[in-house]
């Protein structure tokens, strides 16, 4: 399989006991896949696989992650400092959690500016503001300037989802980014991770059990099942003709957040 990013015949392991078996997708420039599936299915292990963040007891146990020609799980662990972030970003189901409580988010989102591409405070303020007005999050001065707790849990996410941009990574890991959210977020980081990917030609991979985002956003779907895929393919022929019966389940069992059609 040949793209950006490509999972071939891939099993992870926790303390030797296997979570997800025999996964192989490959992601192209600029695409976003949809990864669906129950709670405990092995979707967060699957991406966090790709950055190295099992943790002391996950493993790659067998096959190839390949990303720009590399081998990730055989990397040493500064070489993955180099490609986490920079070249590969993750967003996180709870990513304003993450923000420190006590530094403004102009500060932090100037910390992992610098510690990839040296750059002043000034330089790092000017591009998240840039970033934030592209994104269409009002007020970005005051954004920079606020503490994490100045802003609502929703603002506090999608500036999360901003600055897992800031560093213009070409895949984004986006796990569960949505399910803390209300409706309105939640489609207000859909359209969000939708610009960027208009505007920076990011491919995404979306970890989610809401097939509504899914079917916002997708354009081709992998179902998991206790660490097995048990469909993949264009989601186009996924969500409109499952092959599968537990595919069909999580359909039936869903509600909507359709995309907007334009003028719509």
């Amino acid at each position: 399989m040949d793209g950006l990013l490509t999972y071939d015949s891939v099993e992870i392991c926790y303390n030797g006991n296997p979570v997800v078996q025999d996964i192989s997708f490959s992601l192209k420039p600029g695409e976003i896949l949809g990864v669906a599936g129950e709670s405990g299915s092995g979707k967060s292990t699957m991406i966090r696989a790709a950055l190295g963040i099992l943790g002391q007891e996950g493993m790659v146990t067998r096959g190839d992650i390949w990303f720009e020609g590399k081998n990730l799980p055989d990397l040493p662990e500064k070489e993955m400092e180099q490609i986490r972030g920079a070249r590969i970003g993750m967003i996180f189901q709870d990513t304003g959690a993450s923000f420190c409580p006590i530094r403004t988010i102009g500060s932090q989102l100037h910390e992992a500016l610098d510690a990839h591409e040296k750059v002043t405070r000034k330089e790092s303020d000017s591009r998240a503001l840039e970033l934030l007005e592209k994104l269409g999050l009002p007020d970005g001065r005051r954004i920079l300037d606020s503490y994490p707790f100045q802003l609502s849990g929703g603002m506090n996410q999608r500036v999360g989802i901003a600055a897992a941009m800031l560093l213009n990574p070409v895949v984004l890991l986006a796990d569960e980014p949505t399910s803390a959210l209300d409706v309105t977020v939640q489609r207000q980081a859909v359209e969000e991770m939708l610009l960027m990917r208009q505007l920076y030609g990011t491919a995404i991979i979306l970890v989610t059990h809401n097939i509504g985002v899914i079917e916002a956003m997708a354009d081709s779907v992998l179902v998991l099942r206790e660490g097995h895929m048990v469909e993949y393919g264009p989601a186009a022929q996924v969500l409109g003709a499952p092959q599968n019966a537990y595919t069909r389940e999580l359909l039936a069992a869903v509600p909507r957040l359709r995309r907007e059609q334009p003028g719509g």
